[in-house]
């Protein structure tokens, strides 16, 4: 058999195998969860107590978007915004609406990308958050037109802008419009920066692709959770491409840190207080320049 149909049969069996083990962990007793850092058992409670964070040895989990804004928002001062942006099939691509109501009924959301305005410390700002349940976070259309909607809201009422990114990059279903949006979304946040505001990009596991080849790279500053996987391509694509062999965990969030592609990695626990602080000294900055006028 060709070398090269062999090495795809064997990639094969190993997703078959992972698909099994993920279909054994979801049926395991209900409210425990398998530390995938540490293979501990995590009880629903206590993860929910700290923040989706093992407390045996720190791996972050994944976040919804709706535990992700009560996170960090201060306690009722959440709006959401763009709700009926709703993702579309331009490419008329086989069986998508019914992927679409599928993934509806099981994570209550409409798509990837759930928009808010509220307060963090008592300050105003606008926060969109990828979720990673919804066709792993990728960017469609709709995703685009949110991310673009928050950037332009944010200008309007001269508000700081946080957008936490947690994405397998563009989605397949919606071909070149899902590619379209790394621009219109870049055009978006390059009119905000413009317009003096602040954009802070919180790069959670994983942060790939188009998202990362767009928005998620364009913070005034960047933050990344511990451990999160940052980057466009796969390592396997990079090496093939350049001929080399890279480096143990280049694209976590601490190698990146290390070579300067974020300004902090920042515990879950501890990203609250930190954009509490960002967002003080940009208004304070702000209301100086004004006053120096």
């Amino acid at each position: 058999m060709n070398p090269i149909f062999t090495e795809r049969k064997r990639k094969l069996n190993v997703l078959k195998e992972q698909r099994k083990q993920a279909l054994k962990r979801n049926t395991e007793p209900k409210g425990e969860k398998g530390c995938p850092g540490c293979q501990s058992e995590c009880p629903e409670a206590l993860l929910q107590e700290s923040l989706y964070v093992c407390p045996s040895c720190g791996h972050h989990f994944a976040m919804g978007s709706d535990v992700r804004l009560d996170s960090v928002l201060d306690k009722g001062s959440a709006k959401e915004l763009f709700a009926l942006v709703r993702p579309q099939n331009p490419i008329d691509f086989p069986n998508y609406e019914q992927k679409l109501s599928a993934l509806k009924a099981t994570t209550g959301l409409t798509e990837a990308c759930l928009c808010a305005v509220g307060t963090i410390g008592g300050k105003r700002c606008v926060c969109a958050v990828l979720d990673s349940r919804f066709l792993m976070g990728s960017m469609g259309t709709a995703v685009g037109e949110k991310i673009a909607k928050a950037a332009e809201y944010a200008k309007r009422y001269a508000v700081p802008l946080v957008i936490f990114s947690a994405s397998g990059g563009a989605r397949m279903q919606e071909g070149i419009f899902s590619l379209m949006q790394m621009a219109k979304t870049s055009g978006a946040i390059k009119s905000f920066s413009d317009s003096g505001g602040l954009f802070i990009s919180v790069l959670t596991h994983p942060t790939t692709g188009g998202v990362t080849a767009s928005f998620a790279s364009l913070g005034d500053v960047i933050l990344a959770e511990p451990g999160a996987l940052i980057g466009f391509a796969g390592p396997r694509v990079i090496e093939q491409t350049i001929g080399e062999k890279l480096p143990e965990g280049f694209q976590r969030a601490e190698f990146l840190l290390e070579h300067g592609f974020v300004d902090a990695v920042v515990p879950r626990k501890e990203l609250r207080n930190t954009l509490k602080n960002l967002i003080s000294l940009h208004r304070s900055n702000t209301r100086y320049r004004r006053a120096s006028q």
